[in-house]
């Protein structure tokens, strides 16, 4: 395995493979056989363009032929920040045949993080959009190649900047020469080799790198397919970014490949785009996360078209309220499939025949039967089911250490191996519970509160939008609650009315919030999360002007 990656013990790895869990071929060679099966149906919809398995393969294949002449070799670490397109799909896979390593940077992300990606990952080239929503990629990528002399080659989806190549130029070349076929040819990636790089979260520190082997990502794509009941009909969409694990694999892009399904490439989730595409390509599948689902619920738009294909909306990083789940499934007429995992390995995902106490509560099971998972306290002691504690799991596509990270590595993992997740949660049997995350529980003098707990129910307020409880600074007890609303439109909420609605619940009174925050929008990751971290240092703030102020008079 790639130097500065921790591989599985080989006991286990000899035990997954005998299990038949890791099927022993790349990404690639899961997308060949695919394309064996079924050449001529459309694999990849997008923008109009209509991309064929044989057409993804054929394509893909001449891309890997450039970037060899490009000088990029086997295991090379490859930035790629791209938007969803063709353009994203075709590098993937072309980087994954010759057995380079794409590192899965975001739109969103600026000068800071790629270079730190850079650093971390030591890249030899990058790939960028051109100008996307007024910015300038190919400018950052001149500056932060200026930075690294190991960064040797830029990529660039539309018109390159001086000295960098031109993507769409090498998709579209004719096929490559017979000798740099030939060299393609002797190419065969271990399937024990890490294939991709995800990012970790990343809300509270710079990401770090997650290696993803060919085995082990197979896996993760071939178990949530299944758990999502993909078939050769399923027409996924995705929204999000494809460079994402949600996205990409769990079940996502690769999922649906996997599984001979057409995935739907949307421009955005406004609910003219998503719906009216719905329509159009017969959708079974979309991917989505809170605040997308919260607004499609709130517009009138999708009763325009019809979207009576529809089985499924998924919902991952941030869990979807049990109402909204109601919700979802009577406006809509599909069931909510609740997504919860790690780019680091374990997902869990809601059973589609599962009773409504799980379908509409719970964040699901794990989706392999060796995935191992404990419920722990800051001892790492074992607790029983139906007691908070953190998440902690190993199984056969769970990493065993971050990239090049030994210091994150003995805070993440455990002497036996188990990783550590951060969040807080209970079980019943195999079934998950999320709570909230570790280090977003709310310690008001001592006593604990679960932000999500109180979350759900501010949900029901018929005033509320969405909603999300964050911490905010106390001389006497440390920390007290304070909710940020969004209001449904032509509403307002006073501050009096959710505390009175929120006794009528019968919590502990220690739980109700402190203070309420009306804003038209939350901050959000390039991926969907609410941004809780800027949502504290901004009420710290206005805390701390308040009190200023308070001085003065």
């Amino acid at each position: 395995m790639l130097e500065g990656c921790v591989p599985w013990p080989a006991d286990q790895a000899a035990h997954y493979r005998a299990r038949g869990w890791w099927e022993g071929i790349t990404i690639t060679q899961m997308l060949e056989r695919s394309a064996a099966r079924r050449p001529e149906k459309d694999a990849i919809v997008c923008a109009g363009r209509r991309l064929s398995y044989r057409d993804l393969v054929e394509t893909s294949d001449r891309l890997a032929c450039r970037f060899l002449e490009s000088g990029i070799e086997p295991l090379d670490r490859v930035l790629v920040q791209l938007p969803n397109g063709p353009e994203f799909v075709h590098t993937y896979f072309a980087l994954a045949r010759i057995g380079a390593i794409p590192v899965m940077a975001l739109r969103a992300h600026r000068h800071t993080e790629i270079r730190h990606f850079v650093r971390a990952s030591g890249a030899s080239a990058y790939v960028v959009a051109g100008r996307v929503g007024g910015f300038d990629y190919r400018a950052m990528a001149m500056e932060v190649q200026s930075e690294f002399r190991g960064l040797r080659t830029v990529f660039v989806a539309g018109e390159p900047g001086a000295g960098q190549q031109d993507l769409r130029e090498m998709i579209g070349a004719p096929v490559a020469s017979a000798a740099v076929r030939a060299t393609l040819a002797t190419l065969c990636p271990d399937p024990a080799e890490v294939a991709t790089m995800l990012l970790s979260g990343g809300t509270t520190s710079l990401s770090k790198l997650i290696p993803r082997t060919h085995d082990d990502y197979v896996l993760n794509a071939r178990l949530c397919g299944r758990a999502a009941g993909f078939d050769e009909g399923t027409v996924f969409m995705a929204i999000l970014p494809l460079g994402h694990n949600y996205n990409l694999a769990s079940p996502g892009m690769l999922g649906t490949l996997y599984y001979n399904g057409t995935v739907v490439l949307a421009p955005s989730g406004d609910p003219a785009d998503v719906f009216s595409l719905v329509e159009r390509e017969k959708v079974t599948t979309i991917a989505a996360v809170v605040p997308l689902i919260s607004n499609w619920l709130n517009s009138s738009v999708p009763e325009g078209y019809d979207f009576s294909s529809l089985k499924v909306i998924q919902n991952g990083g941030a869990r979807l309220a049990p109402e909204l789940r109601s919700r979802l499934r009577a406006r809509f007429g599909c069931l909510p499939q609740e997504i919860y995992g790690t780019a680091e390995g374990l997902i869990n995902m809601v059973p589609l025949d599962a009773p409504d106490e799980y379908l509409l509560h719970s964040s699901g099971v794990p989706v392999c039967e060796d995935d191992e998972i404990r419920v722990i306290d800051d001892a790492g002691n074992e607790l029983s089911d139906g007691v908070q504690g953190e998440l902690a799991t190993r199984g056969p596509y769970t990493i065993r250490g971050y990239y090049r990270a030994p210091d994150k590595n003995a805070e993440a993992f455990t002497s036996d191996g188990y990783y550590r997740m951060g969040d807080i949660v209970r079980k019943e049997g195999r079934y998950v519970y999320t709570e909230g995350r570790k280090k977003d529980m709310i310690n008001r003098g001592g006593e604990k509160i679960s932000c999500e707990e109180v979350e759900n129910l501010i949900f029901a307020h018929p005033k509320v939008k969405a909603v999300t409880l964050v911490a905010m600074p106390d001389p006497v007890f440390g920390e007290r609650a304070c909710a940020f609303v969004i209001a449904k439109e032509g509403q307002c909420l006073e501050f009096g009315e959710l505390i009175a609605f929120l006794k009528r619940q019968n919590i502990a009174s220690f739980k109700l919030p402190e203070r309420l925050e009306l804003v038209s929008e939350f901050p959000v990751s390039p991926v969907g999360k609410i941004l809780k971290r800027q949502l504290r240092e901004a009420i710290a703030g206005k805390l701390q002007r308040e009190q200023a102020g308070g001085a003065l008079t």
